[in-house]
């Protein structure tokens, strides 16, 4: 299982503030906007780049809970993530990345110690498998969402991920096509920073 980095300073609802670099150092800035007319549809910008993506069930949320379904309207860091190894190559990336294994997993429960955090499986409170069937998680980027201070009850599993067909509504992640995702993984790294706007 990928470890997390050993110092993380971030608040639940992110930090903010970061210049826009340069593409050749690493996007420092994404943001991201509900389409016009979808909520559960969205627009991330990059750099030049305008890409489609899908948004959480609930659409965009100021007031995230666990299970509502809503993307955080929020400055979130990329921190690290996840590959799958046996899906295909995929571009590097400036972001540490380290394989999923069959048996990771990440609490979603807001009682357990573990809240929001990754797991060992089998695991005996909620959580959800990061190996999964389809192929959400070939790609997923943990963003610093309630990771520290954690805060009960206000939201877990808040990735950056694959889309599915069509861009139907995530848990409240933010997801792309596999070939956007593509594109982008190259110029992300651990300072790069997603703007949920509304």
């Amino acid at each position: 299982m990928l470890s997390p980095p050993t110092v993380l300073k971030h608040a639940c609802h992110g930090g903010g503030g970061l210049a826009r670099y340069e593409i050749s150092r690493g996007i420092g800035v994404i943001d991201v906007r509900a389409k016009p007319g979808h909520k559960t549809r969205g627009l991330l910008v990059a750099g030049n780049l305008v890409l489609e993506c899908a948004l959480g069930k609930g659409g965009i949320s100021a007031f995230k809970r666990e299970g509502d379904g809503a993307t955080p309207l929020a400055t979130m860091r990329l921190l690290y993530g996840y590959r799958r190894g046996d899906k295909g190559l995929l571009p590097s990336s400036r972001l540490p990345l380290g394989r999923v294994r069959r048996l990771d997993g990440w609490c979603d429960a807001p009682s357990d110690a573990n809240y929001n955090r990754p797991v060992r499986l089998p695991y005996a409170a909620s959580h959800e498998d990061m190996w999964r069937r389809d192929d959400l998680y070939d790609v997923c980027i943990v963003m610093d969402w309630n990771i520290a201070p954690r805060r009960r009850g206000c939201g877990s599993a808040i990735f950056f991920h694959l889309a599915r067909p069509g861009y139907t509504p995530t848990e409240g992640c933010i997801a792309l096509r596999r070939a956007d995702m593509a594109r982008l993984l190259p110029h992300l790294t651990d300072r790069t920073v997603i703007r949920v706007l509304r």
